[in-house]
């Protein structure tokens, strides 16, 4: 699909996170801007300042009164990177949304690559920073969460963690993030059927800046991906996640309660009420049942959440229907039309 330049909104919304990047601002716009110049479409470059108190939000503010195709949008407080993202769905333009850090580890020259996979179809086009320029104890770590989340979400990603990606609005814009959710942004794109491509990116080492990493950041991922899962699979069939569960309880209890028979029946006998396998299998029976009334719970909450906003459980692509015409074709079957 070709790119057209718009003629309200710009085709691309490039969004520079940034906290606390004082000493990049200003070699990392020129370099950008003298990239997205060379694209031959309209472009936004829309700078989400994370709360810095290093003096970035004065930077980013002249570069902003200097050039009209630059906006800031400045927290007043740090927020993190989940919500700095968020802002940039929400206060961005452009029919593609390209994201990138502020501490200039991300190549502006990669640009051009990941619009060239919209270009070719894919709703998000996703960097791989397969050289990573980072330290052991960030990269390790990183490449275990990685793999994790790959299997557990089926989007075959190398690199969830790099800032660097392409989406088209449409797979993204009703996506909320909280925690620190902004790294399954593809995951939720899949949720919707966005094509998903992958592609190599360069990746600087650290010139500017310090790294915001901590290894506490690891387990809060792993619990997020807990959530992200049970919302992609099971947010509008809650009961089938509890109800399986309940299941595979009552299986269990079931198994104990006939070890329990048979060990009463046959030598050496063990009396019920003296065996701790009768006490578990009731146990289990119990758990079962609450995790059932939590399905009937949830599914009452899927409910209301879908009907109270007239929210369809469904995404639609395109509409394909017959076009009416003042005067009839020659051979009588009217013309097809998309929207």
């Amino acid at each position: 699909m070709a790119r057209q330049a718009a003629t309200v909104a710009p085709y691309v919304s490039v969004i520079v996170l940034v906290y606390n990047e004082i000493d990049s601002v200003e070699p990392l716009h020129r370099e950008l801007i003298g990239v997205l110049e060379t694209l031959g479409t309209s472009f936004e470059v829309l700078y989400i300042d994370d709360g810095s108190r290093d003096g970035s939000t004065e930077r980013l503010a002249q570069l902003a009164a200097r050039d009209d195709r630059v906006r800031v949008v400045s927290f007043r407080r740090n927020f993190g990177q989940t919500a700095a993202v968020q802002a940039g769905i929400d206060h961005s333009r452009g029919a593609v949304l390209l994201f990138l850090d502020g501490d200039m580890q991300n190549d502006p020259h990669d640009i051009p690559h990941l619009l060239a996979k919209v270009d070719e179809g894919y709703d998000v086009a996703s960097g791989w920073r397969r050289d990573r320029r980072d330290d052991a104890m960030r990269v390790w770590p990183s490449r275990i969460a990685n793999w994790i989340i790959a299997r557990v979400t089926g989007v075959r990603l190398s690199d969830f963690g790099c800032t660097l990606k392409a989406y088209r609005r449409e797979v993204i814009q009703d996506v909320k993030l909280y925690g620190e959710m902004h790294r399954f942004m593809p995951v939720f794109a899949s949720t919707v059927g966005a094509r998903i491509t992958e592609l190599p990116v360069n990746h600087r080492p650290r010139t500017y800046g310090k790294s915001k990493y901590s290894l506490t950041r690891t387990s809060r991922v792993m619990l997020d991906l807990i959530t992200v899962k049970l919302l992609g699979s099971y947010s509008t069939k809650p009961m089938y996640f509890f109800g399986f569960a309940a299941f595979g309880l009552w299986a269990v209890a079931f198994l104990l309660a006939a070890i329990v028979i048979g060990q009463k029946l046959l030598p050496p006998y063990v009396y019920a009420h003296n065996n701790p396998l009768l006490l578990l299998s009731v146990v289990l029976v119990i758990i079962g049942v609450q995790f059932i009334l939590m399905g009937l719970l949830a599914e009452l909450s899927i409910r209301t959440y879908h009907e109270s906003q007239a929210k369809p459980t469904y995404v639609v692509r395109e509409v394909i229907e017959r076009t009416p015409h003042r005067q009839p074709a020659t051979n009588g079957r009217p013309a097809l039309r998309t929207r």
